[in-house]
């Protein structure tokens, strides 16, 4: 009696979670579609109208077959339904929150090992076109293989609105200047020109393969196996660096954690070495001079060894953070910097002429100095940038109707009118192009000279301006001073007030001025 009582009450109980479980079910379920209110309805008619019928697979293959002959009319009792059901769910519902899909396994195409193998394959000459593009740290690379753990828990770790790990208590900001001391590429620079002409774009893409989907890695292995170091050798480099080892994203590691994509694109590597770099662990040490770049101090052994102490203490994590690699605004970080191998780059004025090819750290001095600096066409509404001998040619051939030529060592009369604020100057001999410049003061006006030439330049004209009145005679003599371009505003430089008694009739200021090259500076 016990037994059957026992049975019954299991039973009354499997029966009570099944229909509970059913009823959360018929609550939680989605609405059905208007074939689905059709076929219930043409099943259960079907089914009485056709007891000889094999069953429930025959009645929907009649429904199925009915529903298509429907025409859209007939169907709209059906929709009009399902959407009703469909509206009243979504009013009633609570908006469904996705939960993020956690990752166990981690894809990339982040793959340094590969990259490795073509960098110990390069010749000289092509190390040498390298390190001319600005990528000999590259060079540098030791690490062959990623700890894929490690990386999956950085990925957890990262906070992709601030881009910043947070890890060991503390929020470590990733930066520009990280990026810099990591990996040896230079933080700042000229932006990339990602267009062209359409002929030169389908030409690269003909050479290249290239397809939607991208171009092929192993193509771009086949190219660099050729002992060349020309055009095609560098081009085919940066695309074999880009698509191995660099371009992060934050926007794919955001999708990565929320499940929307198996795998992350970007430099991985650099989020390994920056934490080996940020987190220390095991025993301290006597400060001993940092490696730039980062790269070149992380081999095999270093991060086996590294690993294992991770291990030691726990996990990842366990470390405490070191200084901030860049240092934080106002707070300059001082450490003794070792260069593992002289990064040579070219200028950033390359394409204004300069072919000065620098040591990096000696990168900003160089540029401070360089005669290549770029210099703006004066002419208003034109936005040609270039070198001084650039502009020159440029104000020759395009502008030759707006400015006066001049010789060195002679007098020039001119005459600006009312509204005229500038007038350029061009001297035959070297093309070299002067500004006079016109300011309004409240008792007159200011006139003064100036080259176009980089204010690096150490070069420069003495120039005479003198204005007359009858028998009065204003006069000025000094040395120009060299801007890059038009001078705004009221630059501190010697100028020659112009009373505007002085103007002529007409409102015009009448001047006689001239230039004395440099050769010829003391002549009076």
């Amino acid at each position: 009696m016990m037994v059957v009582m026992r049975n019954e009450q299991e039973h009354s109980e499997s029966e009570g979670s099944r229909a509970k479980k059913k009823k959360k079910h018929d609550g939680t379920s989605r609405p059905a579609c208007s074939w689905v209110h059709f076929s219930r309805e043409f099943i259960k008619e079907y089914t009485a109208s056709h007891p000889e019928s094999s069953g429930l697979k025959a009645a929907t293959k009649a429904a199925s077959d009915a529903w298509k002959l429907m025409s859209p009319e007939e169907k709209a009792k059906y929709t009009n339904r399902a959407r009703e059901v469909w509206d009243k769910y979504l009013s009633t519902t609570p908006a469904r929150v996705p939960k993020p899909r956690r990752q166990t396994k981690l894809v990339t195409r982040c793959s340094p090992g590969r990259l490795l193998n073509v960098l110990q394959r390069l010749t000289p000459d092509q190390k040498a076109a390298v390190k001319s593009m600005g990528f000999g740290s590259i060079l540098n690379l030791r690490c062959r293989t990623l700890r894929r753990s490690l990386c999956l828990w950085l990925l957890e770790k990262f906070n992709t609105v601030r881009r910043s790990l947070e890890i060991c208590g503390e929020r470590i900001p990733l930066t520009p200047r990280d990026v810099e001391l990591v990996m040896g590429l230079a933080s700042n620079g000229k932006d990339v020109v990602n267009s062209g002409p359409d002929e030169l774009i389908a030409e690269l893409r003909k050479k290249y393969n290239a397809t939607n989907r991208g171009i092929s890695v192993r193509l771009l292995e086949e190219r660099l196996a050729v002992p060349e170091a020309g055009d095609d050798f560098k081009r085919s480099f940066l695309l074999y660096v880009l698509g191995t080892l660099l371009c992060p994203t934050a926007r794919e590691v955001a999708r990565y954690r929320q499940g929307k994509q198996r795998a992350v694109g970007g430099c991985l590597l650099f989020l390994q070495l920056f934490y080996y770099e940020s987190v220390a662990v095991g025993e301290p040490s006597e400060l001993s001079p940092a490696i730039f770049p980062c790269l070149a101090s992380w081999g095999e052994e270093e991060i086996s060894e590294r690993e294992k102490q991770e291990r030691e203490l726990g996990g990842y994590g366990c470390g405490e953070e070191n200084m901030p690699m860049s240092g934080s605004e106002g707070n300059a970080v001082c450490v003794d910097i070792e260069i593992a191998d002289p990064v040579r780059a070219p200028c950033r004025n390359a394409q204004y002429g300069c072919a000065e090819i620098v040591d990096y750290t000696k990168r900003k001095e160089h540029e401070e100095v360089c005669l290549c600096a770029p210099c703006a066409c004066p002419i208003r509404k034109c936005h040609f940038v270039g070198s001084s001998t650039q502009l020159s040619e440029h104000f020759s051939s395009k502008h030759w109707d707006s400015g006066r030529r001049f010789q060195y060592n002679s007098p020039l009369p001119i005459t600006l009118n009312k509204n005229e604020t500038f007038l350029v100057l061009q001297a035959e001999k070297d093309g070299i192009l002067f500004l006079l410049n016109k300011g309004t003061e409240s008792i007159g006006h200011t006139v003064m000279i100036t080259c176009i030439s980089p204010s690096s330049s150490k070069e420069q004209y003495l120039y005479d301006i003198v204005s007359e009145r009858g028998n009065s005679c204003l006069r000025l003599k000094s040395y120009t001073n060299n801007y890059p371009g038009r001078v705004e505003g009221s630059p501190p430089v010697d100028f020659l007030l112009v009373p505007f008694g002085f103007l002529n009739p007409t409102g015009k200021l009448d001047l006689e001025m001239c230039i004395w090259n440099s050769t010829d500076i003391g002549a009076d």
